[in-house]
């Protein structure tokens, strides 16, 4: 694929993270630097949904080492049908 869509979340069989992506750990972004994420995401995985929310946490549940969950913050806005 070569432009991702935004929020897709993806396994990597290594242990960085590649650019335009983020890591799946949970934690706390800010809306404002973050928005085409936020109007996907919302506050589904935390967050106080004024000034910040959560990316999912997929820590631990890789199938195996050297592998790392992340989710796209750059790529293609999902159209809704």
């Amino acid at each position: 694929m070569d432009c991702p869509i935004l929020g897709m979340i993806k396994l990597f069989p290594f242990s960085y993270v590649p650019r335009g992506w983020a890591v799946c750990n949970g934690a706390t972004i800010n809306v404002q630097t973050n928005t085409a994420l936020y109007s996907l995401l919302g506050i589904q995985f935390g967050g106080n949904g004024s000034t910040t929310f959560c990316l999912p946490n997929l820590t631990g549940s890789e199938p195996v080492q050297n592998t790392v969950y992340c989710i796209a913050t750059e790529g293609i806005y999902p159209d809704r049908q």
